[in-house]
């Protein structure tokens, strides 16, 4: 009998958690910290997922124990760090439900296959941290997920959630509808839901403090506003053309003062860019780096340089894919247009590594190499953006999930 309810109590247990990966250290001609600056003929230690010192491998000795990784014809980097992307679901259509264009109370966490093709395809691009967000099929698609691109399980692929409310302002959501087929109606709905749910985080936090002995009723579709007003994460918003940049940060972060991100921002919302640096505000520009200029000039301009020339700060500005639009693995090549475009190269390093983690708030964990951030490490046969050089690793928390060497990625 004992026997037996100790194999129940087993059975029932939950699974142990994965071993911590080995030690390593990765030894490299050249490394690109990010914030700090690049360090030649340099090693990385790594231990239980995070980065545990990196310099010169003159003053830097590799402890005993360590996994030695000889790549010193190769350069290292951070992960780069992609905050519009659709790409961890079984497939797109999983990502809209455009019965009500409001759809402040859908998540997508749940919907989330671990290792799958794109997820696999972006790691063996170097991209390892994503924005996994609803589409724009709705004024407002619900809240997306923040996700390491590598693992098994979910629990080892969350950063956190919710990671973002995602928003779509004009373009994709206009469609026949009752309300909201068009600007004014989205614009009023968006207003609408967020003054319901300041309303309803003020009557829960006059509560909680004591200033009010009124308990307000619990209602599910609102909860998740809260985190909104509280600042713990931001507004993703589907943004682009002039006019309708314009009317996001209005709305979002003028009238209701929260936490904004304006992502896509292409075409013409550039001319913006003034009124978005005195907003001190996040521009992610993507997936299309350069706008076609119709006017008497006929000329490309390019979007994120100009962001950059018109006072958005170089801290402020990161660069997305939209994948699967634009593949995921293909983040460093929207990286290359901008740079071609007149944005500044070191910039664009910041733009798909530091910008966007600090943009979404996890600048404490990823996109740059210091120590104590989780290990999530490049190596590639040269600089980040050249595309005659390959990727030839990618390391995830400390682990190894891509080695094109021996040809095994985290699918295998």
């Amino acid at each position: 009998m004992v026997s037996a309810i100790l194999a129940l109590i087993l059975a029932a247990a939950p699974d142990a958690p994965p071993p911590a990966p080995p030690p390593l250290a990765i030894r490299v001609a050249r490394i690109l910290p990010v914030t700090a600056p690049p360090i030649d003929d340099g090693v990385i230690l790594c231990r239980d997922g995070k980065i545990e010192a990196l310099g010169p491998a003159r003053t830097l000795p590799v402890p005993p124990g360590y996994t030695v990784i000889d790549a010193r014809d190769d350069w290292a980097f951070p992960g780069f760090v992609d905050l519009h992307s659709h790409i961890a679901s079984e497939n797109s259509s999983d990502l809209n439900d455009v019965v009500y264009q409001i759809n402040t109370d859908l998540r997508n966490l749940d919907v989330i296959v671990p290792g799958n093709e794109l997820l696999v395809d972006a790691v063996e691009g170097g991209v390892t941290t994503i924005l996994f967000i609803p589409g724009s099929g709705s004024n407002s698609g619900g809240f997306g997920t923040l996700l390491k691109t590598a693992g098994n399980t979910l629990e080892e692929m969350l950063v956190r959630f919710p990671g973002a409310l995602k928003i779509a302002q004009a373009g994709n959501p206009e469609r026949p509808a009752d309300l909201g087929r068009g600007r004014m109606g989205m614009n009023w709905m968006i207003r609408n839901v967020l003054r319901e749910g300041r309303e309803y985080h003020d009557a829960w936090t006059a509560y909680e403090s004591g200033a009010s002995a009124e308990k307000p009723e619990r209602v599910v579709r609102l909860e998740l506003l809260r985190g909104l007003f509280e600042r713990k994460y931001p507004i993703l918003v589907h943004t682009q053309i002039f006019q309708v940049v314009q009317s996001s940060m209005r709305i979002l972060h003028d009238e209701f003062g929260l936490w904004v991100v304006l992502s896509h921002t292409t075409f013409d919302g550039y001319k913006n860019a003034p009124e978005i640096g005195k907003r001190d505000l996040y521009v992610n520009c993507g997936p299309r780096e350069y706008d076609f200029n119709s006017t008497a000039e006929r000329r490309f301009v390019g979007i994120a340089a100009k962001y950059l020339e018109g006072g958005v700060p170089a801290d402020r500005i990161s660069i997305n894919t939209d994948a699967p639009v634009v593949p995921e693995s293909q983040l460093f090549v929207q990286a290359a247009m901008a740079i071609r475009y007149g944005l500044d190269p070191e910039v664009a390093l910041r733009g798909v590594t530091i910008n966007g983690a600090r943009a979404i708030g996890i600048g404490d964990r990823v996109g740059s190499l210091e120590p104590g951030k989780d290990a999530d490490i490049v190596v590639k046969g040269g600089e980040p953006f050249d595309a005659r050089t390959p990727i030839k690793m990618t390391i995830v928390n400390g682990k190894i999930v891509h080695d094109a060497t021996t040809k095994k990625t985290a699918r295998d």
